[in-house]
């Protein structure tokens, strides 16, 4: 993805030719001597980093890349102490009400937000304008936004090298709520966030266990610290549940059905296929499940009033940002479900503010009643794990007896379209399972030409799932999304419980609150009508 060749900073020698090339888009020739440390090498090199800084704002204490940026990295290694060129950064307006903020003053135009939009999502947002030195990276066509059919998938976040694309950050907003007395503080951290939140903390995977982490939210001062686990094994009760009802009565739904949990894939349905709503699940994702029942099941079991319980999520992901404010998905009377979603990354900064050492805390376990999750949930966050959940689920509501946890594991791994066929008693299923926009595309194009036939299919935006999400930590050069589903596999095989039909928490809710899977309340308060969805 990063053969671009227009930063020019991976220049070597080649014997033979007269002018230094970029290595990233060199091609390899049999013989070829390549030389990568030599005087005309450095100086070319530090010269061309002189240049990408004259036209970078280099405000690095108020950057949220500033230690972790390779292009200050660069500079430090190349021992650039002053730039010689006059310094002219390009500024221009943005709106900082949208999930991703573009500073253009920081742009070096390397162009990889262009790559991965382009190659692997397949979403052309980004295009360069200008020439010469006006040339920068903006929306294509001018657009705002809003209106260039983004999808807020972050992908062009997290391979962004230096501090030009970023989330909003919303950490003030949170340490306000948490501050005012007059409000109930919750937090829910989604399955992914577990796999990753200690990388910028610098802490090993033995470290970052998951009650230092709910130790780390108890400290920053949220009143419950709950598991959106909970809440995915609630989704896939009523999306499994759905999936049967789908499934046995052929003809009178359209097929397949699509998982509806990532907000980046649905908004791409609205954006590019809105004749395909329809054969979107109805249910709500896990994120805005959690918030339906903590501000009308929660709010009435602590005895206070909804609109006194401020609900802030943690996720993998910059869609969110986006999915709280839908109206259509705000049904439980008391404001937003969800008030606001903060990223992985904004988390750690949280801890840092703070001044929290996650290694002196003592550890702390989930509060109850909305804390309690299963294996089944905790895999929603790779590739494949929602299918491998529903299935799970989706074989006990069809035969009545338990799969093997692990018969469905067919679906794993990281290829970016997978199909299996699976038998639950009498009925066959059809399956895929889709990570990537890029490859979403491919299989709609398939579907639509009549060349494959699914009965349910999981689609999640980014590469990898949400492991890879565009609200991840950032190593710039890593794609750690497969080993972050790796950490959630393996979480899963230690669960004590890996169905979400048997989340005790999830089954007490229905008895005293929700009736039964796709019951009245429930489709009120855990469903949406995706074709009301706003972009």
């Amino acid at each position: 993805m990063n053969q671009i060749g227009a930063c020019r900073v991976c220049m070597v020698e080649v014997e033979g030719r007269d002018h230094l090339v970029a290595s990233c888009n060199a091609p390899c020739e049999d013989g070829i001597v390549v030389k990568t440390n030599t005087q005309r090498v450095r100086d070319t090199r530090r010269l061309n980093v002189e240049m990408l800084l004259s036209k970078h704002n280099s405000s690095c204490t108020s950057c949220v890349r500033s230690g972790n940026c390779s292009l200050q990295s660069l500079a430090r290694d190349l021992n650039v102490l002053d730039l010689p060129f006059p310094h002219s950064p390009l500024y221009r307006e943005w709106d900082h009400t949208a999930p991703l903020i573009r500073d253009m003053s920081k742009c070096i135009n390397c162009m990889r937000c262009v790559s991965v939009c382009d190659k692997i999502q397949d979403m052309h947002v980004w295009d360069v304008t200008g020439t010469g030195a006006r040339t920068a990276v903006a929306v294509r066509d001018r657009k705002e936004i809003w209106d260039a059919g983004c999808t807020f998938c972050g992908q062009c976040i997290t391979h962004c090298p230096v501090g030009a694309l970023r989330a909003r950050d919303d950490t003030m907003k949170v340490f306000d709520a948490i501050a005012d007395p007059e409000k109930i503080t919750v937090v829910q951290v989604a399955p992914a966030v577990r796999a990753a939140w200690g990388e910028d903390m610098e802490l090993t995977r033995e470290e970052a266990t998951v009650p230092r982490m709910v130790a780390s939210l108890k400290a920053i001062g949220f009143d419950y610290v709950f598991d959106t686990d909970f809440s995915a094994d609630l989704t896939i009760m009523e999306e499994g549940s759905e999936f049967i009802e789908r499934m046995t009565h052929p003809g009178e739904y359209p097929m397949p059905m699509f998982t509806s949990c990532c907000p980046g894939w649905v908004r791409y349905v609205k954006i590019r296929h809105p004749e395909l709503a329809d054969n979107l699940s109805t249910a709500k994702s896990p994120q805005q499940m959690f918030g339906a029942v903590t501000k009308t099941y929660f709010a009435k079991k602590i005895g206070v009033d909804p609109s006194k319980i401020f609900c802030v999520s943690v996720m993998p992901c910059t869609a969110k940002k986006y999915e709280v404010a839908v109206e259509a998905v705000n049904d439980a009377g008391a404001g937003r479900d969800v008030d606001l979603s903060i990223t992985t990354r904004e988390f750690a900064r949280m801890i840092r503010a703070c001044q929290i050492e996650p290694m002196h805390l003592e550890e702390a376990e989930f509060d109850d009643p909305l804390g309690e999750g299963t294996g089944a949930g905790v895999i929603f966050g790779t590739t494949g794990g929602v299918m491998e959940a529903a299935l799970r689920s989706a074989y006990f509501l069809i035969t009545g007896e338990n799969p093997d946890a692990d018969a469905f594991s067919g679906v794993r791994g990281l290829d970016g379209w997978k199909e299996r066929t699976f038998k639950a008693g009498d009925v066959t299923v059809r399956t895929a399972v889709v990570n990537g926009l890029g490859n979403a595309t491919k299989l709609i194009d398939a579907i639509q030409s009549g060349k494959v036939h699914y009965d349910f299919v999981e689609v999640m935006a980014c590469p990898t799932g949400c492991g890879g999400g565009g609200g991840q930590p950032i190593e710039d050069g890593c794609e750690l999304g497969g080993d972050r589903g790796k950490k959630l596999y393996a979480l899963d095989r230690s669960s004590h419980t890996r169905f979400s039909h048997e989340n005790a928490s999830v089954q007490r809710l229905y008895e005293e609150y929700l009736g039964a899977p796709l019951s009245h309340e429930a489709h009120h308060l855990l469903h949406t009508d995706i074709k009301q969805w706003k972009l």
